[in-house]
């Protein structure tokens, strides 16, 4: 049996002259599916899937999450607040580890860092997370959230977090 789920052929480009092609080389996929990922968050963290968070797209290392826009979120001004994206962010961070080690219960934020970039409009948010570095015990993520409020949809970025999540032994 073919312990990889997905051979495809890789490229790599070594200079502008040398390019080498891989065939039947693995692809990593996620450690966890988008179903296994709800029903961790609804059993396990019951605030996130009442305010409708939800995983959108995993792949090994990335995940997309989506906050779904609800009035209770607006702050004074008319702009998502700063907790509702922070949750997101961090979500989607849980979201992007478990890709890559599979349902692990204690991996837990140590470090989490935001930057808000421009104001949201009313609308749902978007979160794009990937991993930075993954080691033995620690794993370093990225996300980007994008407010999907404006008329064209997603537009530029609105935040962009980075953090730390603990990982224990196995």
């Amino acid at each position: 049996m073919d312990t990889c789920p997905a051979k495809v052929a890789v490229v790599r480009v070594l200079s502008p002259l040398v390019t080498n092609v891989f065939k039947g080389e693995c692809k990593p996929v996620a450690k966890i599916t988008i179903d296994e990922f709800q029903k961790l968050m609804t059993e396990e963290l019951p605030s996130a899937a009442e305010v409708g968070m939800h995983l959108q797209a995993i792949d090994h290392g990335k995940a997309t999450m989506v906050l779904p826009f609800a009035d209770n979120m607006l702050r004074p001004g008319g702009t998502v607040s700063g907790p509702s994206m922070m949750a997101l962010a961090d979500g989607a961070m849980y979201a992007v580890v478990l890709s890559m080690i599979g349902h692990v219960k204690l991996a837990v934020t140590t470090n989490f860092n935001i930057n808000f970039l421009r104001k949201p409009l009313p609308g749902d948010l978007i979160a794009e997370g990937a991993i930075i570095k993954l080691g033995k015990r620690l794993a370093v993520i990225e996300v980007t959230l994008y407010s999907n409020g404006g008329e064209d949809g997603p537009g530029e970025p609105v935040a962009h977090a980075t953090g730390t999540y603990s990982i224990p032994p196995r």
